[in-house]
C-alpha cells in the first residue's frame, strides 16, 4: 500500500484525535461486555459489583442460555464474592442481549473479551455503532492490540471521538467451575490509553480494573506484553527432560491439588528459555526507542503468579492451553517478529517457539499474526516508522 504510514496517521487520527472529548472518568457507569466467555462473565460480574448498569451481548446461544439457566454468576476466593444475577426484574443484575447495536448503544465502557481474532470481529463491526466519547477497552490487549483495532475501526468507516484503552490483563486469574469462578489475584497490569494522555480514562476504569499502571503510550504497554515469553515455555515444553518447580512427589505419594499451579511448570531450563525470549523482545523494543520494559523476574511473576497459595494461577486444561498458544503467538510473539523484520533484529528463540506451537496446534498460526502491514502500517526503514507511530500514539496527526 502506497504511502502506508501516512493514511494509517490520518486514519488514527480521525478515530481518536482531534478535539478531545471530555469524559467524567468517575462516572463510567454504564459498561457494555462483549462476549459471554469466562473473561466476559467477569468482567460483568466485577463491574455489577461496583454498582454499574451492565448488559452483555453474547452471538451465541448456548452462553446466553447457560447464563439465563444458572442463578447468575458465582464468584469465589478473591474479589467479591457472591452471585451476581442475570436477567432478574427486580434488583441490580446484568442483562444479557444478542443485539449488538444496542448492547452498546449508551455504553460509557465497552470491553472486548475472547480471543485475538473475536476482538478483531469485535472491532470491525463495531464501526457503525460507537459515538463520540465512548471508552472502548481491550482486555488483554497484547502487542499492538489498540493499533490494530483502530486499523479496523477506520477500515470499518468509524469516524466517532472514541478512547482506545489496551490492558494485558484482568484483575485476576480464573479458576472455572460451571456458573462459578474462583478467582485469584493478579498483580499490576500495564495500560494505556490510544490517544495517549486521557489518564482521567484509566482513573475511571479503575473503578473495575484496580491494578491498572498507567504506560506513557500504547507502544510501550505493548512492548511490555511479556505474557508468550512466559506462557509458551511452560506450556510447551515438559517431559523429564525438563524439570518443573513443583514440590517433588515422593514414590508411591500424590500431588496436592495445591501445588498445581501454572509457575510450578517453570523450571530451571524453561527460565532459560523465557530469559532469552525477553532478551530478544528487549532489543526489539530498543530499536523502537523503548527501554522501561519490566524485568524478567518481574514478568514471570505477573504471567504465572505465584508458586503456590494467594496469587497462585492455575494449570489451564487443554482447550484453555490451545487457545494461550494461539493467541500468544498472533498477538504477542508475530507483532514483535514483525516489528524485528523492520528493525534488522535477529529473534531467532521467538521464531522457534512460533514454529513450535504452530506445529502442536496442526496449523501455520502465524498467517493470521498481526503484522506491522496488516494494520495498515508500511515503511522501508525504522526512524519512519518511529516517527509515525509515535504521532499515532499522540493523536496528534
Amino acid at each position: 500500500m502506497a504511502g502506508g504510514f501516512e493514511e494509517f496517521t490520518e486514519a488514527v487520527a480521525k478515530v481518536s484525535g482531534g478535539t478531545r472529548v471530555a469524559i467524567n472518568a468517575p462516572e463510567l457507569s454504564r459498561v457494555a461486555v462483549l462476549g459471554g466467555g469466562v473473561e466476559g462473565r467477569l468482567l460483568a460480574a466485577l463491574c455489577l459489583a461496583e454498582g454499574a448498569d451492565v448488559t452483555l451481548f453474547s452471538a451465541y446461544g448456548a452462553e446466553v442460555q447457560m447464563l439465563r439457566a444458572s442463578s447468575g454468576v458465582t464468584i469465589r476466593g478473591d474479589g467479591p464474592v457472591g452471585t451476581y444475577a442475570v436477567d432478574r426484574d427486580a434488583g441490580p443484575s446484568i442483562r444479557t442481549t444478542a443485539e449488538l447495536d444496542g448492547a452498546v448503544a449508551k455504553a460509557d465502557v465497552i470491553f472486548l473479551t475472547g480471543p485475538v481474532h473475536k476482538m478483531r470481529t469485535y472491532a470491525m463491526v463495531l464501526a457503525d455503532h460507537l459515538q463520540d466519547g465512548q471508552v472502548l477497552v481491550l482486555a488483554p490487549g497484547r502487542s499492538l492490540g489498540a493499533l490494530e483495532a483502530a486499523w479496523m475501526l477506520r477500515i470499518g468507516g468509524c469516524t466517532a471521538d472514541i478512547t482506545l484503552v489496551e490492558a494485558q490483563g484482568l484483575p485476576y486469574w480464573i479458576s472455572e467451575t460451571g456458573a462459578t469462578l474462583t478467582l485469584s489475584a493478579v498483580g499490576p497490569v500495564a495500560a494505556a490509553t490510544l490517544p495517549r494522555g486521557r489518564s482521567d480514562v484509566l482513573r475511571g476504569l479503575a473503578r473495575y480494573l484496580p491494578d491498572l499502571v498507567e504506560q506513557a503510550s500504547v507502544l510501550e504497554s505493548g512492548f511490555a506484553d511479556g505474557s508468550a515469553l512466559v506462557e509458551l515455555p511452560a506450556l510447551l515444553l515438559g517431559g523429564p527432560g525438563l524439570e518443573g518447580a513443583g514440590a517433588p512427589v515422593p514414590m508411591g505419594g500424590v500431588a496436592l491439588d495445591e501445588n498445581a499451579t501454572f509457575a510450578s511448570l517453570i523450571g530451571t531450563q524453561h527460565r532459560a528459555v523465557i530469559n532469552r525470549l525477553a532478551q530478544e523482545r528487549r532489543l526489539v523494543a530498543q530499536a523502537f526507542g523503548l527501554r522501561n520494559l519490566p524485568d524478567t523476574d518481574a514478568w514471570v511473576r505477573i504471567h504465572a503468579g505465584a508458586l503456590r497459595g494467594a496469587g497462585a494461577r492455575g494449570i489451564p486444561d487443554q482447550k484453555a492451553a490451545n487457545t494461550l498458544m494461539r493467541d500468544g503467538v498472533i498477538g504477542s510473539f508475530v507483532p514483535l517478529i514483525s516489528a524485528a523484520k523492520l528493525a534488522g533484529v535477529d529473534v531467532p528463540v521467538t521464531q522457534s517457539m512460533v514454529t513450535l506451537a504452530s506445529s502442536i496446534l496442526g496449523a501455520d498460526v502465524a498467517a493470521a499474526g498481526r503484522r506491522l502491514e496488516t494494520i495498515g502500517i508500511e515503511a522501508s526503514d525504522i526512524d519512519s516508522a518511529r516517527r509515525v507511530m509515535d504521532a499515532i500514539a499522540a493523536g496528534t496527526r
